[in-house]
């Protein structure tokens, strides 16, 4: 797996919400070059558990849909000698 990239609008928008919590829920001021270092620290040491967890969600609802077309499949099957 590559490394979690993010464009630099969306890396300015992600700092900015950084910078926003940090002034908001813990009453501290913290600098932009401190934001991008906590986003990159997360993107490094924790993303890949976020990353997972969307792969596995995405593989659960892909399993349900083509179980789902399967059966409809079935469904389509006309009766014959040889169908079980």
């Amino acid at each position: 797996m590559s490394d979690i990239k993010f464009t630099k609008d969306e890396k300015a928008v992600i700092i900015h919400k950084i910078q926003r919590y940090f002034t908001e829920e813990l009453r501290q001021e913290i600098g932009q070059f401190d934001a991008e270092f906590l986003l990159d620290f997360f993107s490094g040491e924790v993303g890949s558990y976020f990353y997972n967890r969307g792969l596995s969600d995405a593989q659960t609802i892909l399993s349900s849909k083509l179980e789902d077309l399967s059966d409809a499949i079935y469904e389509l099957e006309r009766p014959t000698e040889f169908r079980k």
